[in-house]
């Protein structure tokens, strides 16, 4: 065992000298040192986390303590004067509803043997289809002052319609005729001194007879939104004749936020005048006008947009004729207070066609003898402001600049003495129509003022002003045109109405074709107010007469060259509503 023991230590003194000779050998060599990082990614165990297991000590060197609080009330009552008002409803005016009726008459005769008699019945055949009849004749016997001819006209028209409203489809289709008769009264004052035989000659009479057919549709949730389509005769007792068909399609298509609406506008015109204001020649005419008007829309929160344009091709059968057309039609509005104030505006235009209806429409006295041709709006431009500036006043402005070719201009035609073989219309007592290419600027103004419930109160005005390209003057367009009207409630059952209108000077040109007269004379027509006024009441839910004045100024003013107009003319009848 000592051996052992022995061999043991021997074994470590060796070891310890072999390391010291290592350590001795390295140093001789110098082999420097070098540093070596290793880097390991942390993992946080579970076992790596801790907690306190002590609880902290508090060792404060003040310990408040809560005192307890000890109160009672005392109440003592207080004298007081103030009593208040027992709780009330606002109270609101009721006005009780008149109960409608289907049907009604009115008729009323007044001075000059004016009369008017009109008539309307509404049958319902079933819950969504209904069938109505209108009925109106307004006539007079005439009795101008200073006039030589025969004055008196009359506008008798019968209209019936009917109508179908469903879910998803409504239509209305109408039929009607119309027979008016006037006079050429309208002679210069050559005709002061002209002997009776002359004057009895003219004859002076003419009559226009019109019909017309038009059915209207709405279809909802299809491409399809609406239509419209109509078919107008119009003759003369001078044997003319013309007829007008128009389609008006709309359909609409809403893509992924794009609302893109289209129109469609196909209208054909023809007609023939027997013969023109020069010879006994026909003249024709015959127009077919085709359009296309696609248009985008966008509302926002406060701004309406409508952005799109319409193009169209203009047929002229007559002289084989084809003209393309393209104009703008954009607009714009943008509340910037609200109701009170919006600012609007935009560019339009669009190709009208003009018709001898139309024209007769606008100018009784115009000669079977006409040009018709359509008119080009190249443009018009327009802004302005709109609103309110209390509850009770709202208002609106706005200028245009619009500049159009081929513009209608009813002008004299010319004066071709007192001949017994001329014709009722070609003694300088009726009117033809020019075209020209006009420029307009434009300023509109109006105000409407709601004062009391039972009261209203509005005036409007225009100014324009022209620029001609070929005539001298735009003839028989006013440069001053305004407007004041009104409507008041006295009593639940007595109420009435009345207007003011204003109409600045016109121009018109003077021609004659006999060698000793002056010829191309620009006339002016003066400037007239016209003041109308009715009052009405009502006996009971049924019956109610009225009275009516027009021309209260009494002022036998010239609305047309040598077309003096009746004085002051009254009018008293009733209106009778009643159900079958």
């Amino acid at each position: 065992m000592l051996n052992q023991s022995l061999k043991i230590k021997l074994l470590v003194l060796g070891l310890l000298i072999f390391s010291i000779n290592t350590i001795s050998a390295q140093e001789e060599d110098n082999l420097g040192t070098e540093v070596v990082n290793i880097v390991k990614p942390y993992s946080p165990a579970i076992s790596d986390a801790f907690k306190v297991k002590e609880n902290p000590l508090i060792n404060d060197s003040t310990n408040t303590k809560k005192k307890e609080v000890i109160y009672s009330i005392f109440s003592v009552p207080v004298a007081s004067t103030f009593t208040p008002a027992k709780g009330k409803a606002a109270s609101v005016e009721k006005i009780k509803p008149l109960k409608l009726y289907d049907n009604y008459a009115t008729f009323g005769i007044g001075n000059y043997t004016n009369v008017l008699a009109e008539f309307y019945s509404d049958f319902e055949i079933s819950s969504t289809d209904n069938f109505g009849l209108f009925f109106k004749h307004n006539a007079s016997q005439g009795g101008i002052k200073d006039i030589l001819l025969d004055n008196k006209f009359y506008d008798t028209q019968l209209e019936g319609n009917y109508t179908r409203r469903q879910k998803d489809l409504n239509y209305e289709m109408s039929a009607g005729i119309k027979h008016q008769l006037f006079n050429w009264y309208g002679l210069n004052n050559l005709y002061n001194a002209a002997p009776p035989e002359i004057i009895n000659s003219i004859a002076s009479k003419h009559s226009y007879f019109s019909g017309f057919a038009e059915g209207n549709l709405i279809m909802e949730d299809s491409y399809f939104e609406k239509g419209t389509a109509s078919i107008r005769y119009l003759g003369d007792s001078f044997s003319s004749s013309e007829f007008n068909i128009k389609v008006k399609p709309e359909f609409g298509f809403d893509a992924i936020d794009f609302p893109l609406k289209i129109g469609v506008d196909l209208d054909y015109i023809g007609g023939t005048f027997k013969r023109n204001y020069s010879d006994t020649s026909a003249v024709k005419y015959s127009f077919f006008n085709a359009g296309i008007i696609p248009s985008y829309a966008y509302t926002a929160e406060y701004l309406s947009l409508s952005v799109g344009f319409s193009g169209y091709v203009s047929l002229n059968s007559e002289e084989s004729k084809t003209t393309f057309y393209v104009y703008p039609k954009i607009e714009a509005s943008y509340r910037i207070v609200d109701e009170l104030l919006i600012v609007y505006g935009g560019i339009d235009g669009g190709l009208e066609q003009n018709s001898y209806y139309n024209f007769k429409e606008k100018n009784p006295f115009v000669s079977p003898t006409l040009f018709i041709q359509p008119t080009s709006e190249l443009y018009n431009g327009f802004a302005g402001l709109k609103g309110k500036l209390t509850n009770a006043i709202a208002y609106n402005i706005k200028a245009s600049y619009y500049e159009e070719d081929d513009k209608a201009l009813f002008n004299s035609n010319i004066y071709k003495g007192q001949d017994l073989t001329l014709e009722g219309y070609e003694y300088g007592n009726s009117f033809n129509v020019v075209y020209d290419d006009l420029e307009t600027i434009s300023f509109f103004g109006e105000l409407i003022f709601e004062v009391l419930t039972n009261f209203n109160l509005g005036i409007n005005g225009t100014y324009n002003s022209y620029h001609t390209k070929y005539e001298i003057e735009p003839w028989n367009l006013p440069t001053i045109e305004a407007t004041l009207f009104t409507t008041f409630n006295i009593t639940e059952k007595f109420y009435g109405g009345a207007s003011l209108f204003f109409v600045g000077e016109r121009k018109d040109l003077y021609s004659s074709s006999i060698g000793f007269l002056p010829d191309n004379e620009v006339i002016t027509l003066a400037s007239y107010f016209d003041a109308n006024a009715y009052i009405r009441y009502r006996f009971n839910k049924q019956l109610t007469i009225f009275v009516k004045g027009s021309n209260l100024f009494g002022e036998n003013y010239q609305k047309w060259a040598n077309y003096k107009v009746q004085g002051i003319q009254g009018m008293l009848g009733g209106s009778y509503k009643f159900d079958w």
